[in-house]
């Protein structure tokens, strides 16, 4: 397959290079967001898969052969070791090979990557032994050894092609210790990302290392604007406030999207995000102009290039075709038999066999009074059939391990409060919109982009009889009944709580606006916490029973929205909304 625009761009500028000699070009090539779409094959659903690193490995080989090797640099943005059996199969069950993840970017050729908060997510184990199998520099000035004061990885690399200098600065988004508890990242701090990137292209500038210099951020976009320290998406704060990047990609909120950024010089910043699954790649030419010795950039433009749809590259296939069959003998290890559909789209609107089985999975493991749990799958479905091991990657895609805190009553009714909140509105009638969306969204192409608030952030309860009333507003939406087991419920008595390792270290701010904990005195709250990620107790739970059995999930309807008519309305209306016709 070809790419038009992009290919008549480099024929320009190959005539450029041909008949100006002081003239010439490089083209940056990068991915971000992967998460763990490694081979051809799409092992979450058993089939054949778009994007993925092989269709990019096939993509790289093409712009290498029309436009030579000698003008390709290619760029990773991190969030590459997480979110599929591909990853979660060389992280925990086989530790002993070569991760597939280093062997697949040695395989392809990457020049420079950067870690991302997913990355981290994985423990250190996991990501050193992925940084010391790969073949490319990795590289992020903002993660800190706290031992030496100085960056853990890298802070950046120059690399050389035809005596062309080009820097590469990684950074990480530095509000992972907001996400993940310090086990995982343990001896380790996060620097702000603006100050780090002024620090880095300064020293580049003065030492004269560089011709240009490119930013490799695991961050979002977020606004030109931007004030104020350890933003979570600074990219565009960087690119508006940093003279000297001359491109910079972007990643981490999974929006592919091309911006354009002034610097405080007036210079034009191109900022390219892929997007996320390895569906995209960036694509960036920057053009240089020899004058008095030295390489100006002259000019810089690029774009989005899809490659879900180019066939897989041959040779990369028949190179980890061992991998491949280890991973689908994986993946397709069959659990039980599924006798009822079960989807995390009924969780939007009340109780779901989807989340209970999260819930009943993280008391059984705990022994806590109540479990919170959200549905950490946007719009997944899965249908009446054989269970299979890739499902639990659906139903749970992250690698969260379990805590059990304890919070007084009032915590966890304000906690409650707070993540209903950001679930749904106050409704004046039962034709009122229910679901929080973006003031507009309609204009948002995904469903998930047209909620105020991430749905793994929509946190319901078990272990509680309580119901929310869509008339009220924050602070009186929640009625509490009782425990479940009959027990009564009081605000100044004390509970144990089962939650994900992402909400007990603070994310979503459930337990700190919410509950009101300060971020500082959680650790002080957790009375245990798992060996391992909650998938694998989950596949655990069915491996223990032996032979295959019919599973029969059902919702607890331990709790529900009242009026529950207006809620159903809410369903029909709304659901063609979030999740299209």
């Amino acid at each position: 397959m070809k790419l038009p625009r992009l290919a008549l761009i480099a024929f320009l500028l190959s005539a450029c290079v041909f008949l100006h000699a002081q003239t010439e070009f490089l083209r940056i090539v990068a991915t971000s967001d992967v998460h763990g779409n490694y081979l051809h094959y799409d092992y979450l659903k058993g089939r054949e898969g778009n994007g993925g690193l092989s269709r990019i490995a096939a993509f790289v080989r093409e712009q290498r052969r029309t436009y030579s090797a000698s003008r390709i640099i290619l760029l990773d943005g991190g969030d590459i070791l997480q979110g599929r059996p591909d990853a979660y199969y060389y992280n925990f069950v086989d530790t002993e090979s070569e991760h597939l993840c280093a062997s697949a970017l040695n395989f392809i050729g990457y020049d420079a990557g950067v870690p991302g908060n997913h990355d981290i997510e994985t423990g250190h184990d996991v990501y050193d032994r992925w940084t010391l199998a790969c073949h490319h520099p990795v590289v992020c000035a903002n993660v800190i050894d706290r031992r030496y004061g100085t960056p853990y990885w890298q802070p950046y690399t120059i690399i050389n092609r035809g005596g062309i200098r080009i820097a590469v600065i990684g950074l990480l988004t530095p509000t992972v210790p907001k996400w993940l508890p310090e086990q995982l990242w343990s001896g380790l701090y996060f620097d702000d990302m603006l100050a780090t990137a002024q620090r880095c292209v300064a020293e580049i500038q003065e030492k004269n290392l560089a011709d240009a210099i490119v930013g490799v951020f695991h961050s979002g976009a977020g606004r030109a604007d931007d004030t104020g320290k350890n933003i979570e998406n600074a990219s565009l704060q960087v690119a508006a406030n940093v003279a000297g990047f001359n491109l910079i990609i972007s990643g981490h909120d999974h929006r592919a999207a091309v911006y354009h950024v002034k610097n405080p010089t007036g210079d034009d910043v191109l900022v390219l995000n892929p997007g996320a699954g390895g569906s995209n790649v960036a694509v960036a030419d920057i053009i240089f102009k020899r004058k008095r010795g030295s390489w100006l950039v002259e000019q810089v433009s690029g774009e989005l290039a899809e490659v879900s749809q180019w066939p897989a590259d041959e040779a990369f296939n028949s190179h980890f075709h061992t991998q491949h069959e280890a991973l689908r003998t994986f993946a397709d290890k069959p659990l039980a038999y599924l006798d009822t559909l079960i989807s995390s789209r009924d969780a939007f609107f009340g109780p779901s066999a989807f989340v209970d089985l999260i819930h009943r999975l993280q008391l059984s493991l705990t022994d806590a009074d109540i479990s919170f749990a959200a549905p950490l799958s946007f719009d997944v479905t899965l249908q009446k059939d054989t269970l299979r091991v890739r499902h639990l990657f659906q139903l749970y895609r992250y690698e969260n391990r379990l805590y059990t805190l304890r919070l007084t009553g009032r915590e966890i009714r304000n906690y409650l409060e707070k993540s209903y909140d950001g679930w749904v509105r106050t409704m004046q009638s039962p034709s009122d919109t229910m679901l929080r969306f973006q003031p507009h969204p309609a204009t948002f192409a995904e469903g998930w982009q047209r909620l105020a608030t991430p749905s793994y952030n929509f946190d319901s309860a078990a272990g509680l009889c309580y119901s929310v009333d869509l008339r009220a507003s924050l602070g009186t939406r929640l009625h509490i009944d009782s425990l479940s087991n009959g027990r009564t419920f009081s605000d100044d008595s004390t509970y144990t709580v089962a939650v994900n390792s992402y909400r007990a270290n603070g994310g979503g701010d459930l337990l700190t606006d919410g509950a009101g904990i300060p971020k500082d005195k959680l650790p002080g709250r957790i009375c245990k916490t798992t060996q391992r990620d909650v998938r694998y107790y989950l596949l655990q739970m069915f491996e223990q029973q032996g032979n295959i059995r019919i599973f029969h999930p059902t919702p607890e309807q331990n709790w529900c929205f009242v009026p529950q008519t207006w809620a159903e309305q809410a369903r029909k209306r709304e659901t063609s909304l979030l999740f299209g016709q």
